[in-house]
């Protein structure tokens, strides 16, 4: 029993046994009511679970499959090829979930995002006639990682980081299980450098118990077990795809030093550099006043590409500092997204007729082009937006 393990001797099979996520597995619990549906109606949704590592994804995978008694593969796209899979979903039968009596098992894709979006194109003939219920777990934002196409015939499901109370919980279940207590400097220092990642604590814990035969296990053994602190994480334990989010931010203000420290964290937790150098070039669009800076993101995406890691890491600091320095101005963001909810608010209002293309005879006769001059002062907007100013310029 002991050559398992502890993570996964702990790992929850019911949902009574798992911790954290009562957004999704509580009694009003998006998981537990489709459960409960499927039951009743025999219906189970493909789902993309996003949330950060140690959080339940593969865990609550396996719970779904079990209490939906359905056959459960499971596949690492980092080290499965898609043909494989293909292979195995056809040797299942070709055979919806409503025809033949045949229950869809359910096939679980860790790290779905590593898959391009050739190979998750071949999903998606499986995913639509029912073949198979897809679980994908991410911990990168499916709307950048997943196709269009599998999105629309999923679910995105979100989970959290696991606070204190939590791990707290998990590490007294292992406690009892390894016949072993922690003081409480050892605790206190484990929870904050898991920093919500369940399978972190665990594993460090298990290290630290083979590591000594004292019983007890205080904080220089927690140290030696842990080695060096996660970088994944935090201290205050925020979710490590959320600090793009400070970088942006850091960014916009100008802040050279909260930029570039954002950006050393997230390419030494092993961030890719292409999706960081993706986000600079949006906020060269956005929030840049000179054009030059799309431009100078560009190159550094490029440069990325072209590159590689590590070497890269140059090339992103480079343009991180070119964009904190250059002045900011998000007028041509704004005046779009006003723009933008004019369309979604009015429609598709008439194109007035004096800028519309008369390419054909009768066009023409009925007024299409009729009165244009180039280069003249008068508004070209909808009738309904004459005046309508969007574009003010503006820096900061």
């Amino acid at each position: 029993m002991d050559s398992v393990p502890l993570a996964d001797r702990l790992r929850p099979k019911t949902l009574s046994q798992f911790v954290g996520q009562e957004h999704l597995v509580g009694e009003n619990g998006i998981i537990r009511k489709l459960l409960l549906n499927t039951d009743q109606k025999g219906f189970f949704p493909s789902l993309i679970f996003w949330g950060p590592p140690g959080s339940g994804k593969t865990t609550l995978a396996r719970i779904i499959a079990k209490t939906l008694k359905r056959d459960f593969y499971e596949f690492s796209a980092v080290n499965t090829p898609i043909k494989e899979i293909q292979t195995i979903i056809k040797d299942l039968g070709n055979l919806p979930l409503e025809k033949g009596g045949r229950l869809a098992p359910i096939m679980f894709l860790d790290e779905i995002h590593r898959f391009n979006k050739a190979q998750q194109d071949k999903l998606l003939p499986f995913v639509e006639r029912g073949n198979i219920i897809l679980i994908g777990a991410t911990t990168e934002n499916p709307s950048f990682e997943v196709i269009g196409p599998l999105l629309s015939r999923t679910r995105v499901v979100i989970l959290n980081q696991h606070g204190e109370a939590e791990i707290k919980k998990i590490l007294t279940r292992a406690l009892k299980e390894l016949r072993a207590t922690l003081d409480k400097k050892a605790e206190a220092f484990l929870m904050e450098s898991a920093n919500g990642d369940a399978r972190v604590a665990l594993n460090v814990l298990e290290i630290a118990k083979n590591l000594t035969k004292s019983k007890n296990l205080k904080i220089n053994i927690i140290e030696e077990a842990l080695q060096r602190r996660q970088l994944t994480f935090d201290k205050q334990g925020e979710e490590f795809y959320n600090v793009i989010s400070a970088f942006i931010k850091s960014m916009r203000a100008s802040d050279t030093d909260a930029a570039l420290y954002y950006l050393a964290r997230m390419v030494e937790a092993g961030q890719d550099p292409l999706y960081i150098a993706r986000r600079m070039v949006v906020f060269a669009s956005e929030d840049v006043a000179s054009p030059t800076a799309l431009v100078v993101a560009d190159g550094v995406f490029r440069a990325c590409e072209t590159i590689g890691f590590p070497e890269c890491q140059e090339n992103l600091a480079a343009g991180v500092v070119y964009l904190c320095s250059a002045k900011k101005d998000r007028s041509a963001y704004d005046a779009y997204m006003e723009a933008l909810g004019d369309v979604k608010r009015f429609g598709n209002l008439p194109v007035p007729l004096k800028i519309r293309n008369p390419v054909t005879k009768l066009m023409g006769e009925i007024g299409y082009g009729e009165g244009y001059e180039k280069y003249d002062k008068e508004s070209y907007l909808p009738e309904k937006l004459k005046g309508k100013k969007y574009y003010h310029k503006k820096e900061v």
